[in-house]
């Protein structure tokens, strides 16, 4: 995948990736949808989808690594602190000239500027959670959440 995408575009992307509702058994069929596709791709990653600071879903694939655990973490917090994908803002810093390790007044200890973290929104609600994939590089991360995301809400499909 790109591992750089416009802001407008991305921006779009989470404008049209909100739920009507989002519950434990939402969460269960993301996460079941988000492991078949990792494990058809044999993607050794590890997923994660938080509602709150409750995680609701988690799952390692084969091969997985348990670094993976502290990138979510790290991820996850950034999506809290922005409202915005981990990916969104790691172009946002890299089209600004910025460094995307590095970001001004947060501590990268706590925080990951690589794709891969998507903040779940309910319509009239706001951000509910994040969903969390580690283990690929951010622009793969972000495009297989992206496109779980799309398939659960039957964003793209024809009628």
């Amino acid at each position: 995948m790109n591992t750089t995408m416009s802001l407008d575009a991305l921006l779009q992307e989470e404008r049209q990736l909100q739920f009507d509702r989002f519950d434990g058994d939402t969460a269960a069929a993301l996460g079941a949808a988000l492991v078949a596709r990792a494990r058809s791709a044999s993607r050794p990653v590890t997923l994660e989808i938080r509602l709150g600071e409750t995680v609701v879903f988690a799952h390692a694939m084969p091969g997985a690594s348990p670094d993976h655990a502290d990138w979510i973490r790290r991820k996850n917090n950034l999506v809290r602190r922005t409202g915005h994908s981990s990916f969104y803002t790691h172009n946002e810093v890299r089209q600004a000239g910025g460094d995307h390790d590095k970001l001004p007044g947060l501590d990268m200890r706590d925080h990951a500027a690589h794709g891969g973290a998507y903040p779940i929104v309910v319509r009239g609600r706001g951000a509910v959670g994040t969903v969390t994939v580690s283990g690929l590089p951010g622009a793969d991360d972000h495009a297989l959440v992206v496109a779980a995301l799309k398939d659960h809400l039957h964003i793209g499909e024809q009628p």
